[in-house]
């Protein structure tokens, strides 16, 4: 059986329908192989899905997807491979926690002020024990007719500069790779294309992410066109990252993006996968 890598998606922990134990056995029937599951700024979900990876045969990679600023914009760095028990990283997950749930009573008194009451009382509902994202508002605003689409709720309320928009000073770039590199993981830029940034911007960004000790990007994802992931693969060659494929699946619902239903990485571009293999040969 070929392997059927897919290193990017979500459950319930953070902002994803299913929970750690459906995920890894969709994964599963879809025919994945090697699966990281990289909640937002959580490894609540780690143990449980380790326990569905066992029952299935999938190999887990633990992983974890953090919010970081770098010149006042907001990036996300998927950690692949980390040690979720490493302290620092473990504490900053609980520090992460408590901002998100700051940034949620600040978005749902700003919703109040809009006369659509009763957010953050659903939003914890939804999120459990997990980190609350922008996404549970977006369910919230579909559930209640005040839009007709997720995408919606985030081009009306949620997106920066919309009326309940906040925003939030996440964690520095060069911390947030520093602890999932020091923790034994491989720090890899996520969906890159998606920040809407001009190429040399890009450019900036990814000599930074260099710099700090970054060593993968998201070269293929559930998303990507052709012309997206050559382009991205053209990055990758430039700054010397290795490649990485991920889904970023959320939900069944979304009919676009599957687990496992991914572009080949381009035969140029060195895997992630044996990145991480090699680091852990060497440990």
């Amino acid at each position: 059986m070929p392997e059927n890598y897919d290193l990017h998606c979500h459950s319930t922990v953070s902002d994803g329908a299913l929970s750690p134990t459906e995920l890894v056995r969709r994964a599963h029937e879809q025919g994945v192989t090697s699966l990281a599951l990289t909640d937002h700024d959580t490894v609540a979900g780690l143990s449980e899905a380790q326990a569905a990876a066992d029952a299935t045969g999938i190999q887990l990679i633990p992983g974890i997807e953090l919010s970081t600023s770098w010149q006042n914009k907001c990036f996300h760095i998927v950690g692949l491979g980390i040690d979720p028990a490493y302290p620092p990283l473990r504490d900053a997950t609980r520090n992460l926690q408590i901002m998100r749930t700051e940034r949620a009573e600040k978005i749902a008194a700003k919703l109040e002020k809009k006369r659509i009451p009763g957010a953050l009382e659903a939003v914890k509902k939804a999120a459990g024990d997990g980190m609350i994202t922008r996404s549970h508002f977006a369910d919230f605003l579909l559930s209640q007719f005040h839009v007709s689409t997720q995408q919606e709720a985030f081009d009306r309320y949620l997106g920066s500069g919309k009326a309940a928009f906040v925003s939030t000073a996440w964690t520095e770039l060069e911390l947030a790779v520093n602890w999932i590199t020091q923790s034994g993981g491989v720090a890899v830029l996520a969906h890159p294309l998606r920040y809407n940034l001009t190429a040399s911007w890009m450019k900036r960004l990814l000599a930074a992410f260099k710099e700090v000790g970054g060593q993968g990007i998201e070269v293929v994802t559930g998303r990507y066109n052709s012309d997206e992931i050559k382009l991205v693969a053209c990055y990758a060659t430039h700054f010397d990252l290795a490649g990485s494929v991920g889904s970023d699946f959320h939900s069944p619902a979304n009919q676009w993006v599957e687990l496992g239903r991914l572009a080949p990485l381009p035969p140029n571009i060195k895997p992630v996968w044996e990145l991480l293999s090699q680091m852990r040969n060497a440990a």
